[in-house]
């Protein structure tokens, strides 16, 4: 590479720099007072929401089946998304975004049937992708994502818009409580591949400036069924 080659390579890298910084997006760490458990608060929905918020991510409580549904459709035309990844599990096997995404001209996609060689294309050329989650962590705003065949860890990685809707029964108050015994709702086995999504993908490794969406999604939305009963289905 020539001096005047690398001179124009470095300057394509600050000018990509200066464009994906975001100054003031990285919230302040807050005192913990004591290390250990720290819990959610007396309200868990709204600990979720203002955590995940700080941490560059938009949350959307809703009361309904139906109006998750809503949210999910504007957000994905919002952004001009017409390629959308489809994952499943209790709540989005519920809902019917299938059918609202492709009435308002969407592809969707799911996982099952795809090999190695035919899912190349829907994976890479998504763009945006509407996950579950086995869970919500409340002190911390985290998303709590399992791998599975059904939602592979591309679901939430590649598309540049990665929705997730969840209900408020799957937050739980505390990071403890996903690993220790007795906490959680279920007493499933924890996966041998389990990813914790505090908000947007961030870097700081060019030029040690903090950079959004570089290695994953740039923009995260959690839509959040806030209902006390979610078992019945959108009417």
């Amino acid at each position: 590479m020539s001096d005047s080659e690398r001179d124009a390579f470095l300057a394509r890298v600050r000018q990509a720099v200066q464009a994906g910084n975001r100054p003031g997006s990285a919230a302040p760490l807050r005192e913990r007072g004591t290390l250990g458990y720290q819990g959610g608060g007396e309200d868990l929905v709204a600990t979720f929401c203002r955590e995940f918020e700080a941490a560059g991510g938009h949350a959307h409580v809703v009361p309904t089946d139906r109006d998750s549904v809503g949210v999910v459709l504007d957000l994905v035309l919002a952004a001009s998304a017409r390629r959308v990844l489809l994952g499943t599990g209790p709540v989005l096997d519920r809902l019917e975004i299938r059918l609202a995404l492709s009435q308002a001209g969407c592809a969707v996609y799911g996982f099952e049937g795809l090999t190695a060689e035919s899912a190349r294309h829907p994976l890479f050329a998504a763009d945006a992708g509407i996950s579950g989650v086995a869970y919500l962590i409340a002190e911390t705003g985290t998303l709590v994502v399992e791998s599975s065949p059904a939602e592979p860890r591309s679901l939430s990685l590649l598309p540049p818009l990665h929705i997730v809707v969840a209900g408020r029964d799957q937050i739980l108050p505390d990071l403890f409580d996903l690993f220790a015994p007795g906490r959680r709702p279920d007493e499933r086995s924890l996966p041998s591949c389990l990813s914790l999504i505090t908000g947007p993908s961030k870097t700081g490794d060019i030029e040690l400036r903090l950079v959004t969406g570089v290695h994953g999604p740039g923009e995260v939305h959690v839509v959040l069924i806030d209902a006390r009963d979610t078992s019945s289905p959108a009417p």
